[in-house]
């Protein structure tokens, strides 16, 4: 019996601009399809950190060029434009190589909303890096005007930066879901999705945030109460002592390791921490639910037990 799989594709994954990126979903359909073609209902989440960084550089260029035409483009905005772009691509990619295969299943992406929490402490204290460099002079200006937060980049510049708050909920699930039960395979919460919050009434308001993709996907795979997450990253397993003579390659994680693990600083931030952080989230989510880290090549070996990092509840 087919399981329902949702996936967390990294951005750098889909190439550095269009022509990679197209030649890149080829190879990610099949990997996809190979699932797909085992009965599996498959969800796939993306990363977007190359693509929305083009998107708000070309942005900010065009407001430079005539500040009095062009107003700022949010950076909410910006990610959605990225999964629009990026999605048209995948779900292209996904339904002819269904086809070639045989394979009656549709492909639809959903622009799709996070809501996030205006009071997650993120917020209070944002890291992010996103956007072009900027000098001191630039960096003082948009301060002034715009009231962002700007760090100092290693010496090649300023650089804006804002909050990575954790996903609350998925204002499209409903959608989605649908979409599953309907024999689609879907592509959603691109970048982690468009983080937005609720102020009065109904409205949802973007907020100027990136949600870390992996963290959105295990959310996703919740509350679609999927039978795995999988997680996909450069190397085949999960390791202690990366890059060490004594380095270990692990096949599987539990609650205990994961916390001792963490606790040493075995997993580096930005990296595979998070990664952890969120397949062991959603495995500890429910009864009957695991995570994979692996490598796209090698997701339908690692769902049949045969290699990746299996990170149970």
């Amino acid at each position: 019996m087919g399981k329902r799989i949702v996936i967390a594709l990294g951005g750098n994954a889909l190439g550095n601009n269009l022509p990679e990126q197209m030649e890149a979903v080829k190879h990610t359909a099949r990997a996809i399809v190979d699932l797909i073609e085992q009965g599996n209902e498959v969800v796939v989440a993306h990363g977007n950190g190359p693509q929305v960084g083009m998107i708000q550089e070309a942005m900010t260029q065009l407001t430079r060029s005539d500040p009095e035409k062009y107003i700022p483009c949010p950076l909410s905005v910006c990610v959605a434009m990225s999964q629009g772009y990026i999605g048209y691509d995948l779900q292209n990619a996904l339904r002819e190589e269904m086809l070639d295969r045989g394979i009656d299943v549709g492909a639809a992406t959903v622009l799709t909303q996070v809501e996030v929490d205006p009071n997650d402490p993120a917020f209070a204290n944002p890291t992010k890096p996103i956007g072009a460099f900027m000098t001191r002079e630039e960096a003082d200006r948009m301060i002034a005007e715009r009231g962002y937060e700007v760090v100092e980049d290693a010496g090649r510049g300023y650089r804006r930066v804002v909050a990575s708050p954790r996903p609350v909920g998925i204002v499209e699930l409903d959608t989605i879901r649908s979409l599953v039960e309907t024999n689609h395979v879907v592509v959603a919460c691109g970048g982690g999705g468009i983080p937005v919050f609720k102020t009065e009434g109904n409205h949802l308001k973007g907020a100027a945030a990136v949600i870390d993709k992996d963290f959105a996907a295990a959310r996703l795979a919740e509350q679609l109460d999927a039978d795995f997450l999988v997680i996909l990253t450069a190397v085949e397993k999960v390791a202690v002592n990366f890059g060490k003579p004594d380095q270990q390659w692990l096949d599987e994680l539990t609650p205990e390791t994961a916390a001792r693990y963490i606790e040493e600083g075995q997993f580096a931030p930005g990296s595979m921490l998070p990664k952890v952080q969120a397949a062991l989230a959603f495995a500890q989510s429910g009864p009957g639910r695991s995570s994979l880290i692996t490598l796209l090549e090698r997701a339908a070996d690692g769902i049949a037990g045969k290699t990746g990092t299996i990170v149970r509840g």
